[in-house]
């Protein structure tokens, strides 16, 4: 964390707020607050951490199985792939059980272990559809934000 804190140092800060909601588990849960410390609009930390937040979300939900396919096989990463598709498959409960809403639901309530990463793994696991997983993860990373929004500028 310390290397990373030093690299969003060194970046402008509306890029640090951008990559830091692009950064899987620190989500635009970490990103806003970020923001919000440096100082920054609300409104341009609000769109930074959603846009930021929301780019990986098709690469993921394309190129996971594929890619855990293929780690699945060597020695190094089968026994990482394993486990992270065992915790990813817990939480896919809710999505299981309501489909496109359950992922929305779980991706809009921001705490530890939901977002638009474990969603988006979640999605591409269960082999949902991208017209159906990718509106959900997005309208889901928007209330997120509000969500956060609303907790970070209102605490302080």
């Amino acid at each position: 964390m310390d290397f990373i804190s030093k690299l969003v140092g060194l970046l402008p800060n509306e890029l640090a707020v951008f990559i830091i909601a692009s950064i899987p588990v620190v989500e635009l849960r970490g990103a806003i607050p970020v923001g919000m410390a440096m100082d920054m609009d609300w409104k341009t930390v609000y769109i930074l951490s959603v846009l930021g937040n929301i780019i990986p979300v098709p690469f993921i939900i394309w190129f996971m199985r594929p890619l855990f396919s293929f780690l699945r096989k060597t020695r190094y990463f089968q026994g990482a792939v394993q486990w992270l598709e065992k915790r990813t498959m817990k939480k896919a409960e809710t999505v299981m059980k309501y489909s496109a809403f359950g992922l929305f639901l779980f991706v809009a309530v921001p705490l530890p272990g939901t977002g638009a990463w474990t969603g988006a793994m979640i999605a591409s696991m269960l082999d949902m559809r991208m017209k159906y997983a990718l509106p959900s993860i997005f309208f889901g990373v928007i209330v997120a934000g509000i969500l956060v929004m609303s907790i970070s500028y209102h605490v302080s």
